[in-house]
């Protein structure tokens, strides 16, 4: 996999390797209104603000849970204009937050798809990273099936950046099943890596954790994860469980159901024991 190198401009210089950072998991329940999903998130926005986080992620889609997959297409923003996008950015720059945008439909080669695209807006309200979802959940069981590629593009570049003392490595909720995107990310070592997701209730009640542990234990870092939970406008339920991971593996903070946040400090010298006392990350030899 190519790894996408951001701009130097995009780059912020590296803290003290002793500099914390309190970062939030925003669990939201979306809905088919979209301006009451932004109203929703600015508010999430302004309460992890206001409890001192710094780098804040919401979940997937949430700006929209809509009535059916064709939903998303009506509302899709070309990049760089539109008012979800002009949310974040105002929102990042009002609260001086590294806000990790969840996903919104950008658009895609055709009109009958769009790209699910997580943007990263700075604390001057300015774009520092887009990674578009490259793995497409499919999913059928009885009654219960999805397919995101009849709606979705599928984007094809891992990416990460530097935010303050953090490098931070990008991905989307089915790309959780896929350790070979996380370890393209480790090229060179990411602090955290960030998950905005809208699992479902069937599967987030099996896997989600235990995925969301292993990325955090097998790569040596941060997990901050952000997602949907609850009983959504079009009938659908989504799992939640939002949290913050540490590299031990062990769940730091959870949101587990309903609207909320999951509120945690991230320490590099946790990562720099860990990685001294198990040295795995060394040990590859692939």
């Amino acid at each position: 996999m190519r790894l996408a190198i951001l701009p130097k401009r995009l780059r912020a210089a590296r803290l003290h390797e002793n500099a914390r950072m309190k970062v939030a998991a925003l669990q939201m329940v979306s809905g088919t209104d979209v301006q009451r999903n932004l109203d929703d998130a600015r508010a999430l926005l302004a309460q992890a603000a206001a409890a001192g986080a710094q780098l804040v992620a919401l979940p997937e889609y949430f700006c929209l849970m809509g009535r059916r997959d064709e939903d998303k297409l009506a509302i899709a923003e070309a990049a760089g204009e539109g008012p979800i996008q002009r949310m974040l950015a105002d929102a990042a720059r009002a609260h001086g937050l590294w806000i990790v945008g969840g996903t919104l439909p950008l658009t895609g080669a055709d009109a009958a798809h769009v790209r699910n695209a997580c943007l990263v807006f700075g604390p001057d309200g300015q774009q520092a990273a887009r990674y578009d979802k490259m793995h497409l959940f499919a999913f059928a069981q009885g009654s219960e099936r999805y397919d995101e590629g009849r709606t979705l593009e599928a984007g094809g570049t891992p990416v990460a950046l530097q935010a303050l003392a953090l490098r931070v490595g990008l991905s989307i909720c089915y790309d959780l099943r896929f350790p070979e995107l996380y370890r393209a990310l480790m090229r060179p070592p990411c602090d955290l890596l960030v998950v905005p997701a809208a699992f479902t209730h069937t599967t987030g009640e099996k896997h989600w954790e235990l995925l969301l542990r292993a990325r955090a234990v097998e790569n040596q870092c941060y997990v901050l994860a952000a997602a949907q939970g609850g009983r959504h406008d079009n009938g659908r339920r989504t799992w939640g469980h939002s949290m913050v991971v540490d590299p031990w593996g062990e769940v730091l903070a959870c949101c587990e159901e309903g609207r909320g946040l999951a509120l945690a400090e991230l320490e590099p010298e946790r990562i720099a024991k860990v990685r001294a006392q198990l040295p795995a990350l060394a040990h590859r030899r692939l």
